[in-house]
Order: structure tokens, then C-alpha cells, then sequence
């Protein structure tokens, strides 16, 4: 099957996915109640999607993505707050181009943070380097309270309310198409062979110092475009959300899931984000819950959900396809 029918089976099956969401909505199914779980999802999605690239494919134990994400936040926030106000065009122009433009910059500042915090510590392994992205983690969250600059410790209000259900929707659908092509590209099998055995991979001529600089970067960025995302959705920054917890509750789904597969990380953000939801009740027992289940996961299926799989709807296209060819030949 070429390429080209490929993406359109997938865009396709994206397209199909999308309608059905907004007829429900249409119907009164999903009101808005719902419709903000689902976009609080595909924030987790997406900065846990991130995540997994670099737990999962690079095999870097990183434990400060709420770091990133606060970057991402801070940087989008501040720089839509005055495009929107210097901007003269219309109200839906300039609302597409500030949301691409400050999500991309918050990417950006994450990615450069990634790049300081990456090539000092990932000569580490294994738990020093959680150890290490735990700490930079906790002095990126403390140096935003002290700088007066940006908000301090207090809520940064007034950010304008640019994402909803389509825009969250076409940025998840854009990050995982992104992101699953990287780790099937060139640079991918390199990323993906430091995590197998890395003193092999440098055997071979992979430059593994690049590469988990490189992985760690991207990693960064789309977490800080999570992090703008999240800002833009809620119109307002609260600095006390970006905590350890927040980057234990993100790694709990790349673990959750599998790490080394997308679809797992699309699972488990859907399956945590309906049990948050059903947890508000016993909202300080929330962790303990999800320290059971995690415990429950590494004792009968330590893989995770999907282990390293990935559901690809192009296959299952195939598949229908030669059962369809052998029913007629038989």
C-alpha cells in the first residue's frame, strides 16, 4: 500500500473520530463538563507523549517534565498576552496565529531549558539522572515563584482562551504523527538502540552523547508546548500545579501504558483522566489509588497496557483487506 493512501486511511480515521466527538457534543452528549475532561486529556497526552520519548525510546529515567511544561506555560502566556494586545487583524486570525506562534516559542524556551539541564546531567544513568532532572525540575518551579517578573507565586490572569476542543484535538493529532514518524526515522532506531545497550550503539558509530542530548531536547519541547497549551485552555496560570507530584502523575502514565508505545500513553492518559475524575471524593487518596495500581501493573504485566506496540488503523485496513482477498480465493 503507497504512502499516500496511508495517511489518507489514518487522516481518515482522525476525521471519522472528530465528527463523531462533535455530534455528541452537537447532541448534548458531551457538555461542557466533559468536553474540559477530554481537553485536560489531551494536555496529558500530549506532555506524556513527550515524556515517553524520552523514558520510553531513549531510556533516560527523567522525573522533571513539570518543569518543562511551566516554561512552556510561562512563555506562551506572556507573549500571547501581548500579541493579543499589539495585534491588529481579525478576531480568528489573529487568535490561529498567536496560538501557533506562542506555543512554538514556549516549545522553544522548554527545548533550550532541556539543552542546559541535557548535556551536564545525561552523562548520568539510571537513578542519578532521575535524581539530577528531579532537582532541575524543583529549581525551575522555585525560581518562577521568586521571579517577580512573570507573576511570582501569584496567578498569572488574563491570558486568552485559545484552545478548545478542535484546536486540542488537531495539536494531539499533530504531536503523536510527529513524534511517532521520529522514532521511526534514522534519528529514531538511534534513539531507540542507546536504549537496548549503548556501550553497542557507541560501538557502532552512534553518537550517544547527540543523541540523548537530541532526544532529551525534543522531549523538552513538546512538553513545553503541553505546558502553553494548558495555559491557553484554562486563561489563567497557577504556578502551584507544576509540583514533583505533577511529574510523578505524568510518568505514572508513560509507565502505565508501556514505555516505547504511543497508543499505551493515549490509554492510560484516558483511563487516569476518568479515574481523576471519579476520584475528586477521596481527592487526597488520589495518589495512594494510583500507587496501587501501579504496583498492580509491575506485578502481572510490568510491560504496561501495550508494552512497545502501536495500534496503526492502516494495518487493520491491510489485514480486512487480505481476509476480504483469501475469503474470494478460497
Amino acid at each position: 500500500m503507497k504512502k499516500r493512501v496511508e495517511y489518507l486511511i489514518t487522516t481518515g480515521g482522525l476525521t471519522v473520530l472528530y465528527l463523531v466527538i462533535m455530534l455528541l457534543i452537537v447532541v448534548g452528549v458531551l457538555n461542557g463538563y466533559y468536553v474540559g475532561v477530554i481537553i485536560a486529556i489531551g494536555i496529558n497526552i500530549i506532555v506524556a507523549s513527550s515524556l515517553n520519548l524520552a523514558t520510553g525510546f531513549l531510556g533516560q529515567l527523567a522525573l522533571g517534565h513539570a518543569g518543562f511544561m511551566a516554561i512552556g506555560a510561562y512563555g506562551a502566556a506572556h507573549l500571547g498576552k501581548y500579541l493579543m494586545a499589539v495585534l491588529v487583524m481579525p478576531d480568528f486570525i489573529k487568535g490561529i496565529i498567536v496560538l501557533v506562534s506562542c506555543l512554538l516559542f514556549g516549545g522553544i524556551l522548554a527545548a533550550i531549558a532541556g539543552l542546559l539541564i541535557g548535556i551536564p546531567s545525561l552523562r548520568l544513568r539510571g537513578d542519578y539522572l532521575g535524581i539530577v532532572t528531579l532537582g532541575f525540575g524543583e529549581i525551575i518551579r522555585i525560581s518562577i515563584f521568586n521571579i517577580e517578573a512573570i507573576g511570582g507565586a501569584r496567578t498569572v490572569l488574563g491570558i486568552p482562551k485559545l484552545v478548545g476542543i478542535t484546536q486540542i484535538f488537531i495539536l494531539v493529532a499533530i504531536v503523536l504523527a510527529a513524534l511517532y514518524l521520529l522514532v521511526r526515522s534514522r534519528h529514531g532506531r538511534a534513539i531507540i538502540s542507546i536504549r537496548e545497550d549503548e556501550i553497542a550503539a557507541e560501538a557502532v558509530g552512534v553518537p550517544t552523547t547527540f543523541y540523548k542530548v537530541y532526544g532529551f531536547a525534543i522531549s523538552a519541547f513538546f512538553a513545553g508546548i503541553a505546558g502553553g497549551t494548558l495555559a491557553f485552555y484554562q486563561g489563567l496560570i497557577d504556578p502551584k500545579k507544576f509540583t514533583f507530584m505533577f511529574s510523578v502523575e505524568i510518568f505514572i502514565i508513560v509507565v502505565l501504558g508501556g514505555m516505547g508505545s504511543f497508543t499505551g500513553t493515549v490509554i492510560a492518559a484516558i483511563l487516569l483522566g476518568v479515574m481523576n475524575e471519579l476520584l475528586h471524593a477521596v481527592d487526597n487518596w488520589r495518589m495512594v489509588i494510583y500507587a496501587v495500581v501501579l504496583i498492580a501493573m509491575m506485578i502481572f504485566r510490568p510491560k504496561g497496557l501495550m508494552g512497545t506496540y502501536e495500534f496503526s488503523l492502516v494495518k487493520v485496513v491491510k489485514d480486512y483487506i487480505a481476509k476480504r482477498k483469501n475469503q474470494k480465493t478460497t
